[in-house]
């Protein structure tokens, strides 16, 4: 097959748009979890288990800024219950109201609806996640028709993999399964020429399933299609004012300057970059054109790994603990062998923990990456859990 015919193409773009709307559910419904607005909850005498309240939903919508208005957190929350990934608790509403009303994710009380659709994007969530937690050497980058790709697995391999761990039966179904996923946009082809075969392709997937998604990303009109070669950080800068209907953002430089940068999305996938600085172009938080911000590097000068080793040498080593929040980890990361630190939200969670710019990394939880490039670090960190240890090195 020489190539994936534009019907396909059309088929898959819609499923995607369909995934990122369950995926973006179930990592709300993960975090409203851990906050303990989910909890059971007693009116006239009976309790509804694992319920929040629709009013306090939005409060929590605007405190942790994922809506800047009542109204658009409403028609985010709408969009959850048109698509059945939550009902209220008697199914008495078919619009999500800023009342004092119980609702609940479908997921929590066993009525969501598995159609063939969400069954395949939840294997496929289930694989990737298999994949990316377990030690194999199935994602790794890998060349073909002289292209280097990052990530990318073998579909012989994979079909062997999908049977050893028991995922399907025969080599037949995991090649039908492999031609699932990739009809439905979870994975493609390197050079996005083949099908789905048995044999020496590579194939990457497309979705990141643990990208945290951004609810506004509800409202767009069209799915923005993931980028793995992106060249942006993914750790962008926090937005300031957003209650005032400020859409800018903090960038900080080495001597404190404070520079205003209009419009910068925290996302790297909704994003384009030049080869001095990035770029941003949401639609959703600006209708500024895009606007090229931190040109030129912090550094005063590129030092090398070994220089950075070099026994009582001028660098002093430190470790950081970073939990991101809501919208990111506060930082953005540049350079190469070894990237570094280029600018640090002040009021984020990376310059909670002591991060500063001009500061060399040299581990991601546990992983050396003094020989990696930025693009490889940040696909390593968005990639990771949301507590992630960091190592650097800054000049004393």
């Amino acid at each position: 097959m020489d190539g994936v015919g534009g019907s396909m193409q059309k088929k898959a773009a819609e499923l995607e748009r369909l995934a990122e709307v369950l995926v973006t559910g179930e990592q709300l419904r993960l975090r409203l979890h851990e906050g303990k607005v989910i909890k059971d909850r007693r009116h006239h005498l009976r309790t509804y288990p694992n319920c929040f309240v629709g009013r306090e939903l939005i409060d929590w919508l605007l405190d942790h800024k994922e809506a800047s208005d009542r109204h658009t957190a409403v028609r985010i929350m709408q969009r959850l219950l048109d698509q059945s990934i939550i009902h209220h608790v008697c199914d008495e509403h078919r619009e999500f109201k800023d009342m004092k009303l119980f609702y609940r994710f479908r997921k929590d009380d066993g009525t969501f609806p598995l159609d063939s659709e969400a069954k395949v994007f939840m294997r496929g969530q289930r694989i990737y996640e298999k994949l990316m937690n377990t030690e194999n050497s199935l994602l790794q980058t890998r060349e073909e028709e002289g292209g280097a790709y990052e990530r990318a697995l073998v579909a012989s391999q994979f079909v062997d993999w999908l049977v050893a761990e028991g995922e399907m039966a025969t080599r037949e179904e995991a090649e039908q399964l492999g031609r699932r996923l990739l009809e439905h946009g979870i994975i493609q082809h390197v050079t996005n020429k083949h099908h789905f075969v048995d044999g020496p392709l590579l194939y990457q997937f497309r979705m990141n399933f643990r990208r945290r998604r951004r609810l506004l990303e509800l409202l767009q009109e069209r799915s923005l299609p993931e980028n793995l070669d992106s060249h942006d950080s993914p750790f962008c800068l926090r937005k300031q004012n957003a209650e005032a209907g400020n859409t800018s953002f903090l960038s900080v430089s080495p001597s404190k300057e404070i520079r205003m940068v209009v419009g910068v999305r925290r996302s790297s996938l909704s994003s384009s970059c030049g080869s001095s600085g990035y770029y941003s172009s949401s639609p959703t938080l600006s209708s500024s054109p895009p606007v090229l911000c931190n040109p030129k590097s912090v550094l005063k000068r590129q030092v090398s790994p070994e220089e950075l080793q070099t026994a009582g040498g001028p660098f002093l080593k430190k470790t950081f603990t970073i939990v991101g929040d809501a919208v990111g980890w506060g930082f953005v990361v540049r350079g190469s062998k070894p990237c570094h630190i280029q600018a640090v939200d002040p009021g984020g969670p990376a310059a909670a923990s002591g991060m500063k710019v001009c500061q060399f990394v040299v581990s991601v939880n546990g992983l050396n990456v003094l020989t990696h490039d930025y693009r490889t670090v940040s696909n390593l960190i968005l990639t990771g859990p949301r507590t992630i240890l960091m190592e650097v090195m800054e000049e004393v």
